[in-house]
């Protein structure tokens, strides 16, 4: 045979093996151009790109926005086709801005793509933003929303925005419209807390396009996230209040700190106090109230650690030293108001929550819980807000065979355990496992990077590391701090 004749078969034979795996590799489909950018807290360049959509789908000839995509490629030449698609919390919050968590599941990155898409209002995806919601030292202490979101709606509308079209039903299909651009045939999602209604809500509407679902801080579809989260978050302070009555360390350095939170109620319902900022030492320009207290103690709860403190800040809070829990809750919410799109809150929970609280649900919460009238300032909101659709069904629980995990904080006091066994109920497919001595959001703790890599990789459970799931499921409560230098059990 001629060696001549032999080379085109060669050169076939040698791209057929190069394109061995061009059937999985999506990036060979894909119809949205990507280009190199930069995450915050990654280190890496990811690639991202912007995909036009309607803003409202009914009207495809009217304004457009653009969804912000960012893919941070499988470290493979042969990625599986289908790749891990994190869904931020909130509502409000944009995806790029958990991107160090795609650094904690470097395990999945071997293998897939992990994508971000910046919920539409969010980030760079069409952002609702405005002068009215711009952090300010002075914001931090105000509970009204009410002014803010008036002069801010007046602000976005001034743009010819739509906040109506700003909700979870268009998020939904926004994201299946990256999927169809960015050439993927299947997605695994990965929710965290409000991210976990959006997920539910992408598998019931587009059951076919999705390989496995990871819910973290799992929210019911029946969940009200504008008043639900006071009742837990409520109770969650009465779990701290009675594990310190539980320590031997915490209960003999502060008996009875029940006492003391409702000593400090009592006192500052009859005459609010005078307070500095704890930023500066310049005195606050309004008195502080009991309300400031509840929302400066809420937010402690989302962190065992920061939990821990919570009965030494009552003490020095009844002595008239409330700078410590005004500090402690700063520390916690200041990256959050920043991450926080309080314009998109707005416009998903006066669509998807508030129209499903019937008068004897908010006269109850304002009357009997902790907190019931911050909640209601919170709803008031929505008495101004645009109103969207929500689908007839959008309440409904989730039935579904798609391989599911289900991760609880045991100390969760916004999406409790008992949430995810609810969802769990209709989806046969699935498994909880509860992180017993963590609060909101597993994932990015101990372990469980390696868990939900298993998951990914696999679409069972069997396997899912035992050894992970016994330490998860054995982890306590950190230690109350029992005076200003060491925790002590």
């Amino acid at each position: 045979m001629d060696p001549r004749a032999a080379v085109p078969w060669i050169l076939s034979l040698i791209a057929a093996l190069l394109c061995a795996a061009c059937g999985n590799d999506a990036r060979l489909h894909r119809a949205l151009a990507l280009g190199d950018c930069r995450l915050p807290h990654v280190a890496q360049a990811a690639q991202c790109g912007r995909l036009s959509v309607p803003e409202n789908r009914a009207r495809p000839d009217g304004r457009h926005i653009d969804v912000f995509v960012a893919v941070l490629a499988a470290n493979t030449l042969d990625p599986k086709p289908d790749p891990l698609v994190l869904l931020a919390g909130g509502p409000g919050q944009a995806a790029s801005s958990i991107a160090s968590l795609a650094q904690l599941l470097g395990s999945v990155r071997r293998t897939r793509d992990i994508v971000l898409v910046d919920q539409r209002g969010t980030g760079r995806s069409a952002a609702l933003s405005c002068k009215a919601f711009t952090a300010d030292d002075r914001a931090d202490f105000e509970l009204d929303p009410l002014r803010k979101a008036r002069d801010c709606l007046a602000e976005i509308q001034a743009r010819g925005v739509d906040p109506a079209q700003y909700t979870t039903e268009a998020f939904v299909e926004d994201l299946e419209a990256v999927r169809n651009a960015l050439g993927y045939p299947r997605l695994n999602l990965w929710g965290g807390s409000y991210g976990t209604r959006v997920a539910q809500e992408y598998v019931r509407r587009h059951p076919d396009r999705v390989r496995t679902m990871i819910l973290d801080g799992v929210a019911p579809p029946s969940m009200r996230i504008t008043l639900d989260v006071w009742r837990t978050r409520g109770q969650a302070i009465d779990d701290i209040v009675a594990a310190c009555h539980a320590s031997t360390a915490c209960s003999t350095a502060m008996p009875d700190p029940a006492a003391t939170l409702a000593e400090l109620e009592r006192r500052l319902r009859g005459a609010p106090a005078t307070v500095e900022d704890p930023r500066t030492g310049a005195p606050l320009e309004f008195p502080l109230t009991f309300d400031h207290v509840v929302a400066a103690l809420q937010p402690l709860a989302y962190s065992p650690e920061l939990a821990a403190l919570v009965p030494e800040l009552l003490t020095r809070a009844r002595d008239g030293d409330f700078a410590p829990l005004l500090a402690a809750a700063l520390a916690f919410t200041a990256d959050l108001n920043e991450q926080l799109n309080a314009a998109l809150h707005y416009s998903v929970t006066c669509a998807e929550d508030v129209p499903r609280i019937d008068e004897a649900s908010r006269a109850q919460a304002v009357d009997h819980l902790r907190g019931g009238s911050l909640a209601a300032r919170a709803m008031s909101v929505c008495t101004i807000w645009p109103r969207g659709a929500m689908p007839a069904d959008f309440t409904t629980p989730l039935r579904s065979d798609v391989p599911t995990l289900l991760l609880s904080g045991g100390l969760d006091p916004v999406t409790p355990p008992a949430y995810a066994a609810e969802v769990a109920k209709t989806l046969p497919n699935s498994r909880q496992v509860v992180a017993s001595g963590f609060g909101h959001l597993v994932t990015p703790h101990a372990c469980a990077p390696r868990l939900v890599a298993a998951f990914v990789d696999t679409a069972t459970f069997d396997a899912l590391p035992a050894s992970c799931i016994e330490f998860l499921q054995h982890t306590t409560r950190p230690p109350f701090f029992v005076d200003r230098l060491a925790a002590r059990p």
